[in-house]
């Protein structure tokens, strides 16, 4: 059972999203919060899963609280509630520890399937998605630090070609298909990768690779 808590000061919007969720029968709403105090204590207290997460809130806004649960002890997975007009506040909350981000529009099968998605281990990103991110970090990293390029320098030549491809916005699946790997050894590969960068989630990972100049590269 996946347990999930909602965070958005909207009633409405969290009374359609616990019906959405609830009616899936490997879901659960653990509790509703208004604020992201409200949902930082109840992620503390309640240990859900998956926290879905609204930007802009009284009190304490969604990066803020992104920032505060992903410290938790149980770290649950965070995923960003937002709109388009908001993608600076979501890169934010992406560096902070989320794992994606939901459009308030995502309808009821897309909705479930995210969820599932991220409780299997992968980031919750579109490739259209993941590139208009990952632009927004373009001109905050003009180059990359010594510490970055030896961690770069670590990747094997096919971890290199899957961290390209995963900056361009390749889900895992792509990337099998891309490199004729099965998914399996692609997720391996990921892994690594992530272990290796010191990367948070695919997403932090796709920036980097954005900052080291490989997505420029591999269109060129």
């Amino acid at each position: 059972m996946i347990r999930v808590v909602l965070v958005d000061d909207d009633a409405i919007v969290r009374q359609g999203l616990r019906a959405i969720l609830e009616s899936a029968p490997d879901v659960t709403v653990v509790a509703e919060a208004s604020d992201g105090a409200a949902g930082v204590a109840d992620a503390r207290g309640l240990l859900p899963d998956v926290v879905i997460m609204d930007i802009r809130m009284p009190r304490m806004d969604g990066l803020a609280a992104t920032r505060a649960i992903t410290a938790l002890p149980s770290r649950p997975k965070v995923i960003i509630l937002t709109t388009f007009g908001l993608d600076e506040y979501v890169a934010e909350a992406l560096r902070a520890g989320a794992v994606g981000f939901l459009l308030k529009d995502t309808g009821p099968t897309e909705l479930l399937e995210a969820l599932r998605v991220v409780m299997a281990g992968d980031a919750l990103l579109s490739p259209a998605v993941t590139r208009q991110l990952i632009a927004a970090f373009t001109h905050q990293v003009p180059s990359l630090s010594r510490q970055e390029r030896a961690r770069l320098a670590s990747l094997t030549p096919r971890e290199l070609q899957v961290l390209t491809l995963l900056g361009r916005g390749y889900s895992n699946a792509d990337i099998a298909t891309e490199l004729f790997l099965g998914e399996a050894t692609v997720k391996g590969h990921v892994s690594r990768i992530l272990d290796k960068l010191g990367a948070g989630n695919r997403v932090q990972a796709a920036i980097r690779a954005h900052d080291a100049g490989l997505t420029r590269l591999a269109r060129e």
